[in-house]
C-alpha cells in the first residue's frame, strides 16, 4: 500500500452554507478549492473514498464534498508526512478557509479558496515541488 500526500481541486458552483460536523455553519463562496490530506496507508483508496459520492460523513472535507465537485487530484508518493508543507505552501498563496481539516495537527487549516480554476492548479503544483514532492495528476473526465 502506498503513502502519500494528495490535494483535491474542488469546485463549488454557488455560494454554500455547510453544516460541517463540529465545525458548525460555514459559508463557502462559489469558487474553486484545494484540500490537502494524507494517507499514511492505502493512498489509492483513500482518494477513491474522496470521489464517491455515498459514504458516511467521518472527515470535514466529506460535508464539502456533498456539494463541491472534485475536478483534479495533484498527489505525491511519500513516505514522509508532508501534509502540513503543503498547507503552508498553499497558505502563502490563496485564502484560508480557517479550522478546516486540521483537527490532528497545528496549521490553521487545510483547505484554501482561490477564484480561478487555472491559476489554483499552478498553485498546487508549486507547492507540491516546493516540498519536494514529484506532483502526479488525476483529472476527471467531465472536467
Amino acid at each position: 500500500m502506498q503513502k502519500g500526500i494528495y490535494t483535491l481541486l474542488i469546485t463549488l458552483n454557488k455560494p454554500t452554507t455547510i453544516n460541517v460536523g463540529k465545525l458548525g455553519q460555514i459559508s463557502f463562496p462559489e469558487g474553486h478549492y484545494a484540500y490537502v490530506g494524507s494517507a499514511r496507508n492505502g493512498l489509492a483508496s483513500r482518494i477513491a473514498r474522496h470521489l464517491r459520492k455515498e459514504k458516511a460523513l467521518h472527515w470535514h472535507i466529506d460535508y464539502f464534498l456533498k456539494v463541491g465537485v472534485v475536478k483534479e487530484v495533484t498527489y505525491g508518493i511519500t513516505e514522509e508526512d508532508k501534509e502540513c508543507a503543503v498547507a503552508v505552501q498553499l497558505k502563502r498563496s490563496l485564502m484560508p478557509i480557517l479550522h478546516f481539516g486540521c483537527s490532528d495537527c497545528r496549521c490553521k487549516t487545510h483547505l484554501f479558496f482561490c477564484h480561478n480554476r487555472f491559476a489554483l492548479k499552478k498553485i498546487i503544483k508549486s507547492s507540491f515541488a516546493n516540498s519536494n514532492l514529484v506532483p502526479k495528476v488525476w483529472e476527471s473526465s467531465g472536467s
